[in-house]
């Protein structure tokens, strides 16, 4: 039963969430989509440093590695993805 709560509250939220974007497309004040839109970058910044970041810097002080090697390589090969495909 955990498990399914913990499945169906992601789901609804985003559910929720990408619905507002076609209920209120032409209908939202600039300041709100604004404040959203910051609100939104925020939460995905920190999704990356607690998910990614700090995980990889953990793994390779386990592993004996320079801890801030493989997670400044892989923030590098981001950004280049991101202003080629961007």
């Amino acid at each position: 039963m955990n498990i399914l709560i913990g499945l169906l509250i992601p789901f609804l939220g985003t559910t929720l969430g990408s619905s507002m974007v076609f209920l209120m497309k032409n209908k939202m004040n600039e300041k709100v989509e604004k404040i959203l839109l910051v609100f939104a970058s925020g939460v995905m910044v920190s999704a990356s440093i607690w998910s990614l970041l700090v995980p990889s810097i953990d793994m390779a002080r386990n592993q004996g590695i320079i801890a801030w090697i493989p997670a400044t390589i892989g923030f590098i090969i981001m950004m280049i993805l991101d202003v080629a495909l961007g």
